[in-house]
C-alpha cells in the first residue's frame, strides 16, 4: 500500500444481520443485540449446528439466488449517497473483496436448476447495470478481502485517482456451512471471542462499503481518514494463523500510518471465537502492545454479527468510525472468562464503554495466512 498522506473517507454503507445501515448496525452493537437465529436458508436436520447470523430477506420463501449481489448493491448505494456521488460512476474504480462471490447461487442452480447466468457471477455486471461502473475489480482473499481491497484503493489514489469505492460482501453458502459443521467437533452455540469456553465461529453475512477521496471535498467534511494499511501473506498453514506474521502486519500498518502503539485508542479485533485464531491474535497484540496496554480499548463485533467473511474488515472499520464519532465502544458479547493470552487486555464487555478516541486499528486475518491491518483516524 502507498505511504502517501491520509485518505479521507467520504461515505459509508453496510448491511448485516443486525441492521441495514451503519447507524442501525452500530446501535444494535451498543444495545448488545445478536443476529444469531435458527437457520433460514438451509435444512437444519443436515447439520450439528443449526444457527447462523443471516440477513432476514427471504420473506419466508425458499432460498433465493443473487443475495450477495443484492447486499453489495445496497451497501454501495448507501456509501455513494452519503458521499454525495452522482451516478453513473463511469470510470471511478470499484474494488470488491469477497470470500465466496455468488457461490450460493451456483449451489441453487446445480441443486434445483434455479436460473442464474454466468454473467451474474461477476459483481461487475450488476455494478455496471446499477451504477454505470465501468472499472470494477474483485479480489477473493478470504476473511481479509475487504481490507486487501482497501489497501489497493489507497494505491489507486496515490497513482492519481480522485475517488475510489471499496466494498466487501459475502452471503452464507451451504457448502461453507457443511465444511464448518464437519470441522468443529462440538457445534458452537454462539460466537464467544477470546473466552475460555469458546467453541468456534459461526458464519454471518452482509456487505460493507466506503468511498475514499484523494482530497477532502469542500463543504463535506470527511467521516474519518485512512492513515495506513498493511497486508502480508505468510502461507504458514491452511487454517492455523501465525502470530509472528500477524504482528509484522500490525507493525507495518503502524509504520505506514506514522503512529505508535500507545497512540491507538481502539482495536477492532478479528475475534472469530476459534481456539487457534483468538490465541494467535492475542499473542500478536501482546508482542506489539505489551501484555497490558493501558490506553487501548478492544472489542469484537463478530460476537453479534457472526463472521461476515469478505465484508468483515470494512464492517469493523465502519464501526470504528462510528465509535470515534460517538465516543462509545460497543461491547463484546459472551466474554466471561478471557483466555490467558488476553487476560489483561481492556476488552469491552457487557455494556458500551465511553471513550475519547482519535485512532483505531482494524484487524482482519484470512485462511492461508492472508493478513491485513488498517489504521484509521476519526473526524478532525
Amino acid at each position: 500500500m502507498s505511504e502517501q498522506a491520509s485518505w479521507p473517507i467520504a461515505g459509508t454503507g453496510a448491511v448485516a444481520a443486525i441492521g441495514r445501515s451503519p447507524a442501525e448496525i452500530f446501535d444494535s452493537l451498543c444495545r448488545g443485540t445478536s443476529g444469531l437465529h435458527p437457520m433460514r436458508g438451509f435444512d437444519r436436520s443436515h447439520y450439528a449446528g443449526d444457527r447462523l447470523y443471516e440477513i432476514d430477506d427471504r420473506g419466508g420463501t425458499d432460498d433465493l439466488p443473487g443475495r450477495a449481489t443484492a447486499f453489495l448493491l445496497e451497501a454501495v448505494a448507501q456509501a455513494l449517497a452519503e458521499a454525495g456521488l452522482d451516478e453513473p460512476l463511469g470510470d471511478i474504480p470499484v474494488l470488491v473483496g469477497t470470500g465466496l462471490r455468488e457461490l450460493r447461487s451456483v449451489e441453487l442452480w446445480a441443486r434445483g436448476g434455479v436460473p442464474f447466468s454466468a454473467a451474474q457471477l461477476h459483481f461487475g455486471t450488476a455494478l455496471r447495470e446499477r451504477f454505470g461502473a465501468t472499472v470494477t475489480h474483485t479480489v477473493s482473499n478470504a476473511c481479509s478481502a475487504s481490507l486487501y481491497a482497501l489497501s489497493m484503493a489507497c494505491d489507486v489514489l496515490a497513482a492519481g485517482a480522485e475517488t475510489v469505492v471499496v466494498a466487501g460482501v459475502d452471503a452464507i453458502t451451504e457448502s461453507m456451512v457443511g465444511i464448518a459443521d464437519r470441522l468443529q467437533s462440538v457445534a458452537p452455540d454462539t460466537v464467544r471471542p477470546f473466552d475460555r469456553e469458546r467453541r468456534g465461529t459461526i458464519l454471518g453475512e452482509g456487505a460493507s462499503a466506503v468511498v475514499l477521496r484523494r482530497t477532502e471535498e469542500p463543504g463535506r467534511p470527511a467521516l474519518g481518514w485512512v492513515r495506513g494499511v498493511a497486508v502480508n501473506c505468510d502461507a504458514h498453514h491452511t487454517t492455523a494463523p501465525d502470530a509472528a506474521s500477524i504482528a509484522a502486519a500490525i507493525r507495518e500498518a503502524h509504520r505506514r500510518a506514522g503512529v505508535t502503539p500507545e497512540e491507538v485508542g481502539l482495536i477492532m479485533l478479528h475475534g472469530t471465537g476459534t481456539h487457534a485464531n483468538d490465541a494467535a491474535e492475542a499473542r500478536a497484540l501482546r508482542s506489539v502492545f505489551g501484555p497490558a496496554p493501558e490506553k487501548t480499548l478492544m472489542t469484537a463485533m463478530k460476537s453479534m454479527t457472526g463472521h461476515t467473511s469478505g465484508a468483515s474488515g470494512l464492517h469493523s472499520l465502519i464501526t470504528a468510525l462510528r465509535a470515534m464519532t460517538e465516543g462509545l465502544v460497543p461491547p463484546t458479547l459472551g466474554l466471561a472468562q478471557p483466555i490467558e493470552e488476553a487476560g489483561e487486555f481492556r476488552i469491552v464487555r457487557s455494556t458500551p464503554a465511553p471513550a475519547d478516541l482519535e485512532l483505531a486499528q482494524i484487524n482482519a486475518f484470512g485462511f492461508g495466512g492472508i493478513n491485513a491491518v488498517a489504521v484509521v483516524a476519526g473526524r478532525r
